[in-house]
């Protein structure tokens, strides 16, 4: 069973970074497809960023600012975050999927079957 804990969320004023981080545990990261997506309050979770062996994914609206990496050492799955807006303010979420499947689902929540808790992130104007 793969274990999924974030942090790193918090507050910050548009224009600053925080970076998450997704430790990993009960399967190998590099082994699955790792993703960030978010929540804001009466919003559909929406896929940010995914991650599979070289190929990433961002969405349009964090392209060019957010960048997902991994520490294969640490089994630890990261987002660092610049020029924070405060569109981004929402809950994010660190998820995991089996690998294999279509290059072109690396953002849809159907791929992934193992979910984090979440860490909050509130960017003000």
């Amino acid at each position: 069973q793969v274990q999924l804990v974030e942090s790193g969320g918090g507050s910050v004023q548009a224009g600053g970074s925080l970076r998450l981080s997704c430790v990993v545990s009960g399967y190998r990261a590099n082994l699955l497809w790792m993703a960030w997506f978010r929540q804001a309050p009466g919003k559909e979770r929406e896929g940010v960023a995914g991650f599979y062996a070289d190929f990433t994914a961002y969405s349009d609206s964090v392209k060019g600012r957010f960048t997902i990496s991994q520490d294969n050492a640490k089994n630890t799955l990261y987002l660092q975050m610049n020029s924070l807006k405060p569109e981004d303010t929402s809950m994010y979420y660190c998820a995991s999927g089996p690998a294999g499947g279509m290059w072109s689902l690396a953002l849809a929540p159907s791929r992934y079957n193992y979910w984090g808790r979440g860490t909050q992130v509130t960017v003000s104007s």
